[in-house]
């Protein structure tokens, strides 16, 4: 069996010749070399560039989340101005990254009604699979976005039900409190009634007095207890509706991503129907020509035979 020879050097060699041949000299052709094993990076589209800054920020919304899960929902570790200052700052993060995405969302609209040839068919399939690649990310960092926000309203979750928690004892207290109330009342009347033979006009204005006194009372916690009922309900409904809304945005990413196949399907289906009408138009010029030339020979036959005869 015969032995293998390495022509590499051979082949350096001989590459080498001709480039000096050809007037490069030593430096140029080692920038030449260096720059086929080491190759520039590419450089990033202006909607590569939106759609990485837009992760770093989802990414620096869920290191912030992170960092300050602890003292959003211990309650003795922060006030609740910090609490809510969190809470901002979270939903500004939030709405700047939806803002993002609403701009990417905004640049493939309008590179897509772009590209859109005549009767609105693509007339290019490298830049449909490019929009389409696009979707596709914009998708990907929805829900990415989605996830992070549902993180923060399973911490905001628990946060009202600390409150709602802390909210129920004090709601029993007032309940004592006003029992209490309603009890010394009465037994004040009843240690009142047993000198009113001696002292009736001042004893039953003091009455009067107390009564009035404990009526106040009463209407202040009766408020109180209805200010912090309609607190509790408020809040409530705002974690409702925060769920309400994860829950829809996760269902209109979800019909983003079956529109986005459907899409797929229906470039597909309009190349197949490019493709048809191209086979179509080639079938009738070739019947067409055909049909020309056999009535060419056929009034040609006729004529000689006409002449012959």
């Amino acid at each position: 069996m015969s032995r293998i020879r390495d022509r590499t050097e051979d082949l350096k060699d001989a590459v080498r010749q001709t480039a000096l041949s050809l007037g490069y000299n030593e430096s140029k052709l080692a920038a030449v070399l260096a720059s086929f094993i080491i190759h520039k990076p590419r450089q990033r589209s202006a909607f590569t560039k939106a759609a990485l800054k837009t992760l770093e920020s989802i990414e620096a919304l869920e290191q912030f989340m992170l960092k300050h899960r602890k003292d959003y929902v211990d309650l003795h570790r922060t006030t609740e101005q910090e609490r809510d200052s969190i809470e901002h700052e979270v939903s500004t993060f939030i709405k700047a990254c939806q803002e993002q995405i609403d701009i990417l969302k905004n640049s493939i609209n309008n590179e897509e009604a772009n590209s859109k040839g005549w009767l609105g068919v693509k007339a290019d399939a490298t830049n449909a699979d490019t929009i389409a690649h696009k979707h596709g990310v914009v998708l990907i960092l929805s829900e990415r976005l989605h996830s992070v926000t549902s993180q923060f309203d399973q911490l905001r979750a628990i946060r009202f039900q600390d409150v709602i928690n802390r909210a129920m004892p004090r709601r029993k207290l007032q309940r004592k409190a006003n029992s209490n109330s309603v009890d010394t009342s009465k037994s004040s009347t009843s240690e009142l009634k047993e000198p009113d033979e001696f002292q009736p006009d001042r004893l039953r204005v003091q009455q009067q007095l107390l009564d009035d006194e404990t009526r106040a009372l009463q209407v202040e916690l009766t408020s109180l207890l209805d200010a912090v009922q309609e607190t509790e309900t408020k809040m409530v409904e705002m974690s409702a509706l925060n769920h309400l809304m994860s829950t829809h945005v996760l269902q209109q990413a979800q019909q983003i991503e079956v529109l986005y196949d459907q899409a797929v399907e229906a470039t597909k289906n309009v190349e197949l129907g490019n493709k048809e009408l191209n086979q179509a138009i080639q079938r009738n010029s070739s019947s067409r020509t055909f049909l020309m030339l056999f009535l060419f020979v056929l009034t040609f036959s006729i004529l000689f035979l006409d002449w012959y005869s």
